[in-house]
Parts: C-alpha cells; structure tokens; sequence
C-alpha cells in the first residue's frame, strides 16, 4: 500500500469476504453484516471506507469469460516505445473487450513491456482484434500468448489464512 493507512480488524475481515464474492441474494450487505456481527449501515460505511483509503479501488463481478461464451482468450506482449507507453497504455485500456493492461520489466532475450488481455467470442476473432490494434497503434512488434488450460483460480484471502 506504500504509506500506512491504519486497518481495522472489521476492514480486514470485510475485505476477506468481499474477496469470496457478494452472496446472490437481495440484500448481499446484510448477510455480510450478519456473518461479522454488525450492521448492514455498518458494512456499508466501512466499505466507503475502504474505498476512500484507496483499499479496495470497486467492487465488481469477476465473469468467467469460457463461461459466459467468450472462449477466445489471449494476453498480448507488447514492445511499446518508452515514449508512447501512456498514449498506447491509456488507448488499450478503453478497449472494450480488454480486461488487464500492465506495464512490466523488459530482458535481454524478451524485449515486451506492455501487456493486455483481449477477450471475444473464438480465438479467431482475438487474433482479428489484435491484428487490428497493431494497426490501429502502429505497433509490429508483439507475441499472442493463448491460453491453453486454466489450471487454477483462486480467491485471495489477504488477511486470513
């Protein structure tokens, strides 16, 4: 987090839950609220909390895109020009249809620094995508990286065990 932001107990187990994902019911705070002991107002004011401490950034649904009918599914590799890592980071990011962009190390033998994940119907339709913003952006240089098999997915605890 960089500076220290005092956490409280009931932050840090509201957070872990959060992390399991909200109950599918019509009152999703109150169930929380049951499960820690305090009020719906409770967790409600200590989520604003938290995202005003910067904590938590939203609160959002996480699709399981093979799911959900999108089964191409592709990070890109990057080699963006030092120079034009906002411009390029920033118009990759409003891409509708791409979920992560991240700015990483580079190496001798890997000289990619940006990377994204594109998402769209078939692994077809993710290359057509890709070919498209290497156009868009003047961008030749980069690596398709598919996915081959999901092996696990899991929920981060970051204050439990």
């Amino acid at each position: 987090m960089g500076k220290n932001i005092e956490i409280t107990e009931l932050e840090k187990r509201l957070v872990d839950l959060l992390a399991e994902g909200l109950p599918l019911v019509e009152r999703p705070f109150l169930v929380l609220a049951e499960r820690l002991g305090v009020s719906e107002e409770e967790i409600l004011t200590t989520i604003e909390g938290l995202l005003e401490k910067k904590i938590i950034r939203r609160l959002g649904a996480t699709i399981r895109h093979n799911l959900s009918g999108y089964e191409g599914n592709v990070m890109v590799a990057w080699k963006v020009p030092e120079e034009r890592i906002e411009e390029v980071g920033n118009s990759l990011a409003s891409k509708p249809f791409i979920t992560h962009c991240y700015l990483r190390r580079t190496y001798p033998d890997w000289p990619y620094n940006l990377y994204t994940m594109v998402h769209a119907e078939t692994e077809e339709a993710c290359r057509r995508l890709v070919e498209q913003l290497a156009e868009e952006l003047a961008l030749s240089d980069y690596e398709m990286l598919f996915t081959e098999k999901e092996i696990t997915r899991k929920k981060r605890k970051y204050f439990t065990a």
